[in-house]
């Protein structure tokens, strides 16, 4: 008797799995189409592409409403160094020349799941040469004081003067992005340099 309806009872369990995907897919954020500042508090907003503590690069792909992983030399990115030392993503609304992508930002932070948008205080620019392409990314930490894992960091000098090592450990890890002398640091500026680079990537 049980397996008369066997049929019956799968059919159903694939329409409520339908149904439900189709939920989440509605309740995700349409990430492209963010402010770059939030309408509240009119803070800076970062979208989470790649966590803190993974070495599995990944991008949002407008195209796809998803996040897929950063392909290189044709193969998925895997940094071959230790795991990112921050919540690596972009900022919403704006749009680099060079690579008409939008501009990336490191949230020095515990880490965040995929597809988390954290307010935050940008405090410095980190401009890399990527195989002859200028990029800029921002630095910045969590604008609410709980997730936040340096205190009383809110500028560039702070962030130097309080934890010097954080910068070579920034450095370094970009710097094994690629295969050896692909990627180079270019230099570091300040949060006002910082804010210069938001203003003039927003679309």
């Amino acid at each position: 008797m049980f397996h008369a309806f066997t049929p019956i009872i799968r059919a159903q369990v694939s329409i409520v799995a339908v149904l439900v995907g189709s939920l989440f897919a509605g309740c995700q954020p349409q990430y492209e189409e963010l402010p770059t500042f939030s309408a509240e508090r009119k803070l800076l907003q970062v979208v989470v592409e790649m966590p803190a503590g993974t070495n599995h690069a990944r991008r949002y792909d407008p195209a796809r409403h998803e996040f897929v992983p950063v392909r290189r030399a044709g193969l998925d990115l895997v940094v071959e160094f230790l795991p990112c030392p921050g919540n690596l993503g972009f900022i919403p609304g704006t749009r680099l020349s060079s690579t008409l992508k939008p501009l990336p930002a490191l949230v020095l932070a515990e880490t965040q799941p995929i597809g988390t948008i954290l307010e935050v205080v940008p405090v410095g620019v980190l401009t890399l040469d990527d195989n002859g392409v200028l990029q800029s990314v921002i630095l910045a930490v969590p604008a609410r004081p709980s997730q936040q894992v340096l205190p009383d960091v809110v500028t560039w000098q702070d962030l130097t003067n309080r934890y010097p090592g954080v910068r070579e450990v920034v450095r370094q890890w970009f710097l094994h992005q690629g295969r050896p002398g692909e990627v180079r640091i270019v230099g570091w500026k300040n949060e006002q340099a910082a804010e210069q680079q938001v203003k003039a990537a927003m679309n």
